[in-house]
C-alpha cells in the first residue's frame, strides 16, 4: 500500500509522491515567542513529529524546517510590560518552547530558523510583489493586494465576497480593501524595526514563512504543515503572496491537525480552560501525554480532560509492563537445551507467532494510511494481548520461543521509534509511575513495603485474619496487592 495524505487543499486522500524521489521537503509553522507552550502545541508538535519520524522511516531523505517566530505584536507588548527588549522575551520563550518539545520527546528538526535572521529574503518578496501589481505601499506599510489573485481562499474554499460583506474600508484607512493583509509594518516609536525601501519597519507576519520555507525548501515544495486554526488567514496568505511571486505552485500537500477541546469545549484563555505543557506535565509523564496525543488521529479533535489521560496513562503501563515482563525474562539465566510440548502451549505459540508475522504489515499499513498512529496503536495492543496470554499460559520458556519473544521486544522498539514511545527502560517508568501516584495518597512507599512485609509474615504464621486486615486497609488507600509465585507487588489503582 502506498503512502496516502489527506491534502487539505483537495479535501481528499492522495497517494504521496514526492517532487523529487527519495527525498521530501516539509515545512511547518511554528511558534509566536512570546509566552510558554499550551497543549495545543503538544499536539500540533507530536502531530509533525510523528509524520517526520514516519517518513524517515519510509527511507525518505527528509528536511524538515519548523520556525520561529521572534517579532511580532504579542513579543513587542511583552517586553514592554515587562521593560525589557523584544530579543530577551523571543530568547527566553525559545528556549521554553525547546524545553518542552525535548520533554514531549520530539526529534529536533533539520532545520529551525527565526525569522529575525530573513529580512532580506522578505524585503525581496515584498518588492517583487510590488513590481507586479500585488502589493503596495500605504504611509510606510505595505499591504498585499487580494483581489490581484484569482485564487485567493482556495485552500479555505471560502468565498472573497462573502467575507467582505459587512466589513468597510474607513477613511484613512490604509488598505483599499478590507481583506488586504500587512506584508511591512512601518514602525511605531520604541519598536524594534529594520530599514527597507518604504522605511524603517518590521515584516507581517504570513510573510516569515513564504521567505523561510523558500530560502531552505525553493520555490515549491512538498508539505506544508500546521494546525487547522492557521488555514485562514495565515496558510491563505502564504500561498497569495508565494505563489503571486513566482508564479508557481507553492506547495504540494497542505497537512492540518485537528483542535484540542477541554472537557467538550473548544480550547480558550477566556474560558478559563486553557493549559500550558508545563503545567500538564506537573500531573503526568511526557510520554503519557504523548500517548493520548496518539489515541486520536491527528486530524481529528481530541478532548483533553484528566480522565482521558488517565486512560492513556493506563493503556501505556499496559504495554510498558509487558516489556517489563519480557525483559525479565530475556535477562535472565540461559534456558534449558531440551525442547519441552505442552499441550496448551502449541496455541498460544501459535497465537503469538500470528500476531508476530503480522505486526509490522499491519503497523505500515496503519501509518500509510495518513499517519493513523492511533490505528497502529491498535496493532500494539492486540500483540501486548497475545503475548500476555502466552507468557500466563507457558510453564518453560526453551530456546525456540526466547527467540519468538526477543523478536516481539524488537517490533515493539522498532514500533516506538516511530511513534517516540518506549524510550525508558520498563521497569524504570513503571517505577516512576508507580511512585508519582504513591505521591498522591496519604501513605509513603516504605510504609507499604512494611505492611506488605508484615502480611507475609502474618500468612507464614498462618494468621490469615490479619493479612486480610493489611490488604482491606491498603485497598481503602488505593494500593492494589498481587501477588504471585515470586512474591507480593503493589500498585496504585
Amino acid at each position: 500500500m502506498a503512502l496516502r495524505v489527506y491534502n487539505t487543499l483537495s479535501g481528499e486522500k492522495e497517494i504521496f509522491v514526492p517532487l523529487t524521489p527519495g527525498t521530501v521537503g516539509m515545512y511547518v509553522c511554528g511558534v509566536t515567542v512570546y509566552d510558554y507552550c499550551h497543549i495545543g502545541h503538544a499536539r500540533a508538535g507530536v502531530a509533525f513529529d510523528i509524520i517526520f519520524r514516519y517518513l524517515k522511516y519510509a527511507g525518505y531523505d527528509v528536511t524538515y524546517v519548523r520556525n520561529y517566530t521572534d517579532i511580532d505584536d504579542k513579543i513587542i507588548n511583552r517586553a514592554n510590560q515587562e521593560g525589557t527588549d523584544y530579543r530577551t522575551i523571543a530568547d527566553r520563550y525559545i528556549q521554553a518552547f525547546d524545553e518542552d518539545m525535548d520533554r514531549l520527546g520530539l526529534a529536533r528538526p533539520t532545520l529551525e530558523p527565526k525569522a529575525t535572521d530573513h529580512i532580506g529574503g522578505i524585503i525581496s518578496i515584498i518588492e517583487a510583489l510590488v513590481a507586479k501589481g500585488h502589493a503596495y505601499a500605504s504611509d510606510g506599510d505595505v499591504y498585499y493586494a487580494v483581489e490581484t489573485f484569482p485564487d485567493y481562499l482556495k485552500l479555505s474554499g471560502r468565498n472573497l465576497e462573502e467575507m467582505q460583506a459587512g466589513a468597510r474600508v474607513e477613511v484613512g484607512d490604509k488598505k483599499q480593501h478590507p481583506m488586504d493583509f500587512a506584508l511591512w509594518k512601518g514602525s511605531k516609536p520604541g519598536e524594534p524595526w529594520w530599514q527597507s525601501p518604504w522605511g524603517n519597519g518590521r515584516p507581517g507576519w504570513h510573510i516569515e514563512c513564504s521567505a523561510m520555507s523558500m530560502e531552505f525548501l525553493g520555490k515549491t515544495f512538498d508539505i506544508h504543515g500546521g494546525g487547522r486554526d492557521l488555514v485562514f488567514p495565515h496558510h491563505e496568505n502564504e500561498i497569495a503572496q508565494s505563489e503571486a511571486a513566482n508564479g508557481c505552485q507553492f506547495v504540494r500537500y497542505w497537512l492540518h491537525n485537528g483542535f484540542v477541546n477541554i472537557n467538550a469545549e473548544k480550547m480558550s484563555k477566556s474560558l478559563g480552560n486553557f493549559f500550558t505543557i508545563r503545567e500538564v506535565l506537573k500531573k503526568y509523564d511526557p510520554e503519557t501525554l504523548r500517548f493520548f496525543i496518539l489515541s486520536a488521529h491527528y486530524r481529528s479533535p481530541i478532548d483533553f480532560s484528566d480522565q482521558n489521560l488517565d486512560e492513556a496513562q493506563s493503556g501505556l503501563e499496559r504495554i510498558y509492563s509487558c516489556l517489563a515482563a519480557l525483559d525479565e525474562i530475556l535477562n535472565g539465566p540461559s534456558p534449558s537445551a531440551e525442547i519441552a510440548v505442552f499441550e496448551n502451549l502449541t496455541q498460544v505459540g501459535l497465537e503469538l507467532q500470528e500476531k508476530v508475522d503480522q505486526f509490522l504489515p499491519r503497523f505500515v499499513e496503519a501509518m500509510d494510511d495518513d499517519f493513523n498512529a492511533a490505528q497502529a496503536l491498535g496493532v500494539l495492543f492486540e500483540t501486548v494481548r497475545a503475548t500476555n496470554r502466552f507468557l500466563a499460559e507457558t510453564k518453560e520458556m526453551t530456546p525456540v520461543l526466547l527467540l519468538l519473544i526477543a523478536h516481539v521486544r524488537h517490533l515493539f522498539e522498532e514500533a516506538g521509534s516511530v511513534l517516540g514511545l518506549f524510550t525508558h527502560l520498563p521497569a524504570t517508568w513503571l517505577e516512576g509511575i508507580k511512585s508519582a501516584k504513591a505521591g498522591q495518597i496519604d501513605i509513603t512507599s516504605d510504609e507499604i513495603e512494611y505492611l506488605i512485609a508484615e502480611r507475609a509474615e502474618a500468612r507464614v504464621a498462618k494468621n490469615f485474619k490479619r493479612g486480610d486486615e493489611i490488604r482491606d486497609l491498603l485497598l481503602a488507600k488505593g494500593i492494589l496487592l498481587l501477588d504471585s509465585a515470586q512474591g507480593t507487588t503493589w500498585n496504585v489503582k
